[in-house]
């Protein structure tokens, strides 16, 4: 199987050579404005297949590919660049040919915060942010697509009125295998604050707030798992590609990586890193105006959601460096020496604005819910792990997941090596913990939904077609007496929660 994704294409070194980027994106005077030019993108996959023909590889054993692109950004494709697309010159490369197709030169990336004006316009549509969660399974966010797209009509009329097709970056990259437009996946396509995540079909209200017949813009949405053809005649010809080589529908890189990480019903993934990100598999969403619901990349029936937490490993290494004298050996052996619950001492520590929920500083309560100033060093370890897994698991179960037979709580990132902090892991989801080494789970996902693509078609499911993959490593197992300590913790956590929001900002 073969995989193109964001973070392979980012390891070729083009954009300060080609478009005079800083990280690979244009950040505008106003500081809000980012962008990335899209003949980088298209470069990038120059060099990376010339290099990879240059090494030797046999592009002819490639069955089937699939990929992923970072959720969110938008590609304007001008009017007749699908004719180009059909009509690619294998002799030439890939960049060059395409250098008249895109009516916006500069893509609106992720990374984009400059469209709150545009944000505030598609809730007021909808009837508010609680009821466009209800439809897309997110609030209107800035750099979301729908609100992109409205910016851009707004902002480049003329190169609006030129553009005959847009796609999100995962399905422009499929489009440049494909020789001609790929549908948007319905997973990719639930980050956008235009598709109705329960009907998987674009919601008219939305898009009428955006854009008129925004529909004929954007294609119909179709299942993450579709096979959208053959690779063109272009790749066989230039870099010898199997004629009988299909393309998988790609997604986005969130997506792609649970489905990396073979996360199933009732599964969690927690990612412990700078920041620390949750993943899960749902049945029933419940979208509500923190974190996100899509549709499942590997399940058109289910769902996954994930949640953001800015305050992660720097804040546990301000605690160690404060509270255990800079070790970790002290940070886990703390751990292991203070009881399940901490005496009833919860502690919220939120260095910088949290996402979920929007807070920040340090609240400190004992044991009667009392505001304190401080805690010993030892109760203070603990606070803080058991504070930032109380949240994890509260605001998880907020947009609709709940604790099964088999659950399995999924730990990756840097703190996973710690045996100690997974332990409270386990014991706060009652659940057992294992650990998975994955240096590029989206990439890694890109390959088995390949796979999974090809076989779909005969009713073959996800895990059966990658049930040969290596397993996650039991790492820690919840104590006996786990959910009668955290079970009452958890209800005083979501109220102590609200305290905390109410209190005013410094």
């Amino acid at each position: 199987m073969c995989s193109l994704t964001r973070s392979y294409l980012s390891s070729v070194p083009v954009g300060s050579v080609v478009s005079r980027t800083q990280g690979g994106v244009h950040i505008h005077a106003d500081k809000l404005t980012v962008t990335s030019p899209v003949l980088m993108w298209v470069k990038a996959l120059d060099l990376l297949l010339d290099k990879m023909k240059k090494a030797g590889f046999d592009f002819s054993r490639v069955i089937g590919l699939s990929g992923s692109g970072q959720q969110h950004g938008s590609v304007y494709w001008r009017r007749g660049a699908s004719e180009t697309l059909k009509q690619l010159d294998p002799n030439r490369d890939l960049h060059h040919l395409l250098r008249d197709s895109f009516s916006v030169a500069d893509a609106p990336v992720w990374m984009d915060s400059s469209t709150g004006h545009q944000c505030q316009d598609l809730q007021a549509a909808v009837g508010g942010p609680r009821r466009l969660a209800e439809i897309t399974g997110s609030r209107a966010y800035e750099r979301f697509t729908g609100n992109q797209i409205a910016k851009v009509r707004h902002t480049q009329p003329e190169s609006y009125q030129h553009t005959e097709r847009i796609s999100l970056v995962s399905s422009f990259a499929a489009s440049l295998f494909l020789g001609d437009y790929a549908a948007i996946d319905f997973s990719d396509g639930s980050g956008m604050n235009l598709l109705d995540i329960r009907s998987r079909t674009w919601s008219e209200v939305c898009l009428d707030a955006v854009a008129p017949q925004l529909d004929r813009l954007l294609g119909a949405p179709l299942p993450s798992t579709s096979v959208l053809g053959g690779v063109s005649s272009y790749w066989v010809r230039r870099f010898g590609f199997s004629e009988r080589c299909r393309v998988v529908a790609f997604t986005g890189d969130n997506p792609a990586s649970l489905a990396g990480m073979r996360l199933q019903d009732g599964d969690i993934a927690v990612s412990l890193g700078t920041s620390d990100t949750v993943f899960l598999w749902i049945q029933e969403p419940r979208p509500a105006l923190e974190g996100h619901v899509f549709c499942n990349p590997v399940d058109w029936r289910a769902y996954m959601a994930l949640l953001c937490f800015k305050n992660g490993s720097l804040t546990r290494e301000r605690i160690r460096n404060r509270s255990a004298g800079g070790s970790w050996e002290r940070f886990s052996a703390t751990l292991r020496e203070t009881p399940l619950g901490n005496g009833g001492n919860i502690g919220f520590f939120f260095d910088t604005m949290e996402i979920t929920p929007p807070a920040v500083g340090v609240h400190l309560f004992d044991s009667g819910d009392k505001q304190v100033s401080s805690l010993s060093p030892q109760v203070e370890v603990r606070a803080l792990v058991e504070g930032q897994f109380l949240s994890r698991r509260l605001h998880a179960e907020r947009l609709g997941y709940s604790i099964i037979p088999g659950t399995r709580v999924l730990a990756t990132g840097g703190a996973s090596s710690n045996k100690e902090i997974l332990q409270v892991l386990s014991d706060v989801f009652n659940a057992p913990v294992y650990t998975i080494d994955l240096s590029n789970s989206a990439c890694l996902g890109s390959a088995y939904r390949a796979l999974h693509g090809l076989a779909a078609e005969s009713g073959l499911s996800f895990f059966d077609a990658v049930k040969k993959a290596s397993n996650p490593q039991l790492a820690a197992t919840p104590h006996p007496t786990a959910q009668e300590v955290y079970a009452p913790m958890l209800k005083r956590y979501a109220l102590l929660e609200e305290r905390v929001l109410q209190e005013p900002r410094l």
